[in-house]
């Protein structure tokens, strides 16, 4: 259980389904990860409910019996929110809400609830209450029976809670009007993307939490926020930096997640623009993460969806100095080999290496930092020349000396 450093946070227990479709060891993955994204958000997580189902139930999500141990629990504990795992219909929320007589809050909200917190410009906090009202629409009836009891606290965040927003008309036409404020603000950052002059646009790529930013303050020298929560990083930050002598301009993005929401990936959608414009992506990757060959997925799937993924892309398998293979004993003929126990040499070895450029680093512990600098010169060197054929002389092999 991650623990919270102050006392002002939220007491709060996860929900989760066993399906054909979701293995139980699945489950416990994402629960480990819902429970990070509520610690993100400012909650502690008591306890977490799971149970085996065809599919969930579409009144109450999870079955009246456990439903009955689940309100023993939250009545017994004083729990405040109920946060489950996939995103629920408005009818399961409502009927929730009225057994468990506490906050419901579902993985999708729970995000943009982050979001709204880490928003920090004008540009991030529209795209984030877009988002949130166009969560909400369909939600509105009975939803803010509980908020005038619970105010304040995870999922509060953002629009307001007063009676005259319950009006779908008010929450319509404000809808419209972010959208046209959007519209605005999209030209505005196209025309700052043409006015940067010729110079190659390379992007940082990657799940949430994999060191972007931390690489970014390391190659840039500059002093992007980073730290070990989700979503640390939501505007998108812009540098121009120099390796060797060549310039280019690198661009740090907000991390992916799994089941990311479609209403921010459709408001972040401009933000996404610096990927989808970017010369070269580099994709950082979290290779001491048990599930990073899923992450990799993740991140690809919403490549595809941008239209970004054919872009050349370098993988970048950041934190190797807290990578860790699982044991293995080879006299056990009981229990397979399997990837879990590769060492960091053998996964160099592996379609890593061969198919893709790629390269291991701690950004960090700044390991492997020429190599990756190296590397990264070779590959804009290649763009810049083609697109400037006569200024070759000007940028020879990569020197160790900025």
């Amino acid at each position: 259980m991650l623990e919270q450093d102050d006392h002002n946070y939220e007491k709060a227990i996860l929900i989760g389904v066993v399906t054909q479709q979701q293995t139980e060891e699945k489950l416990e993955e994402y629960l480990d990860e819902l429970e990070f994204l509520a610690y993100t958000a400012g909650a502690t997580v008591l306890k977490r409910f799971t149970q085996k189902m065809q599919h969930p139930n579409p009144k109450t999500f999870i079955g009246s019996g456990k439903m009955e141990e689940v309100a023993a629990y939250v009545e017994t504990h004083d729990v405040g929110t109920v946060i489950f795992d996939d995103e629920l219909t408005p009818a399961q929320q409502k009927n929730i809400e009225k057994i468990l007589k506490s906050k419901i809050i579902d993985r999708t909200y729970l995000i943009l609830d982050i979001f709204a917190q880490r928003a920090q410009t004008s540009y991030a906090r529209t795209q984030v209450e877009l988002a949130q009202y166009e969560y909400l629409l369909p939600r509105l009836v009975g939803l803010w029976t509980h908020l005038e009891r619970q105010k304040g606290g995870i999922g509060m965040r953002g629009p307001g809670e007063t009676e005259i927003e319950t009006d779908r008309r008010i929450v319509r036409d404000r809808i419209s009007l972010l959208k046209k404020k959007l519209v605005t603000i999209d030209k505005q950052m196209a025309t700052q993307r043409g006015n940067r002059g010729k110079l190659v646009r390379v992007a940082l790529v990657g799940y949430t939490n994999v060191g972007k930013s931390t690489l970014m303050n390391v190659v840039s020298k500059s002093d992007v926020f980073a730290e070990n929560k989700l979503f640390a990083t939501l505007d998108t930050t812009v540098r121009k930096v120099v390796v060797g002598n060549l310039p280019f301009l690198l661009t740090d993005t907000v991390g992916f997640i799994r089941k990311l929401p479609t209403q921010l990936v459709e408001s972040f959608k401009s933000t996404l623009d610096e990927v989808r414009e970017a010369d070269l992506l580099l994709h950082v990757v979290d290779i001491s993460h048990e599930s990073f060959e899923d992450h990799i997925a993740s991140v690809n799937g919403i490549l595809e969806e941008i239209e970004a993924l054919s872009k050349p892309t370098v993988m970048v398998f950041n934190k190797i100095d807290q990578y860790k293979a699982e044991a293995y004993d080879e006299t056990d003929l009981m229990t397979e080999r399997t990837t879990a126990h590769y060492s960091l040499e053998e996964w160099q070895k592996t379609w890593m290496a061969r198919d893709v450029d790629a390269i291991f680093i701690s950004a960090i512990e700044k390991e492997n930092m020429e190599d990756f600098r190296k590397l990264v010169y070779d590959k804009v060197r290649e763009i810049h020349v083609q697109r400037f054929p006569y200024n070759s002389f000007l940028y020879p092999d990569y020197s160790e000396e900025e």
